[in-house]
């Protein structure tokens, strides 16, 4: 009987690399090996299976349609590669071992300094690593493995996941110092001039909660989505460009600190996003997931809430 061969899990991370960063270098860097055993690593593996999967140029990477395909059917490979290792861990001290956590940008500046600290205290033995990217991002790592979970906020489609919901985050509106009259303590979406609503740009899921939350079409028509962060909302905000939506912890966390913005509790039927964890269903870490839930939910709600009256 002839002896088969089959691709070794490094070739197949070389692979699945090189199509991530598009770029020899990145992708070595990214494995932590030298741009010449990536290149050979991957020579071999297409010399081990008699096709070309990479067209090689001075400037471009680019896939064959074969190559393309192995790249899908490796990240899969890869994922049960690592679901093996969770087995593993997942027998033995809960929280321990090495984790990958995606964190939406609107949450990592104002969540993770409240929880990293207790995590290193209370489960020193786990390694959580940590990738800052939007929504849609974050659960396209989730399906591909690059992610074990997702901290985000829903609504938002991240496909066949596991929630732990871990507690309702108010939205806000920010504004300059005076632009609002009155002693009421909420502003109601009608009394938002859309001609000065100014919103992240189009990736950020924030920008869809605030537009949902108000429920006027015309908001999104006429708002200026333009902000890659809310600190920089904020510094356009108390530069007068306008009033932005803001949620409550960020608020929480000081974003508004050394400005001239005041801020007031949205008034609307659905006032707030739903902070979350996910996962891939059937994960063996499933126990491990829930308690960091736990810890994050109690990290959120024992927090100092931002005064409704804030003004």
């Amino acid at each position: 009987m002839a002896q088969t061969y089959l691709p070794t899990l490094k070739q197949l991370q070389y692979l699945v690399a090189l199509k991530d960063h598009g770029h020899f270098g990145r992708a070595a860097e990214a494995c932590f090996v030298t741009q010449s055993t990536l290149s050979a690593g991957l020579r071999e593996l297409e010399t081990l299976i008699g096709v070309v999967l990479v067209e090689r140029t001075r400037r471009v990477v680019r896939f064959t349609p074969l190559g393309e395909r192995i790249v899908d059917k490796a990240r899969r490979v890869l994922r049960e590669a690592d679901e093996l290792a969770d087995l593993a861990r997942a027998s033995g001290r809960p929280l321990s071992g090495e984790m990958r956590m995606s964190v939406i940008p609107t949450i990592a500046p104002f969540l993770l300094p409240r929880i990293l600290p207790r995590l290193r205290r209370d489960y020193p033995d786990l390694k959580l690593f940590l990738r800052e990217e939007p929504s849609g991002a974050a659960c396209e790592s989730l399906h591909t493995g690059r992610t074990d979970c997702v901290l985000l906020a829903l609504p938002y489609a991240c496909g066949d996941v596991e929630t732990a919901p871990l507690f309702e985050d108010r939205l806000f509106v920010a504004f300059p110092e005076g632009e609002y009259h009155g002693d009421h303590r909420a502003v109601a979406p009608n009394e938002i001039d859309e001609t000065r609503l100014l919103l992240l740009e189009d990736g950020h899921c924030l920008k869809d909660h605030a537009l949902a939350a108000c429920n006027r079409p015309e908001l999104r028509a006429e708002a200026t989505m333009l902000g890659t962060s809310l600190h920089t909302m904020v510094q356009m905000v108390d530069n007068g460009l306008g009033v932005t939506m803001l949620p409550e912890m960020a608020l929480a966390a000081g974003i508004l600190d050394h400005t001239h913005v005041s801020a007031r509790p949205l008034e609307a039927d659905n006032p707030s996003r739903r902070i979350a964890l996910v996962w891939r269903k059937a994960s063996p870490r499933e126990r491990d997931f829930r308690l960091l839930a736990d810890v994050l939910a109690q990290a959120g709600l024992s927090a100092d809430r931002v005064q409704r009256d804030a003004a």
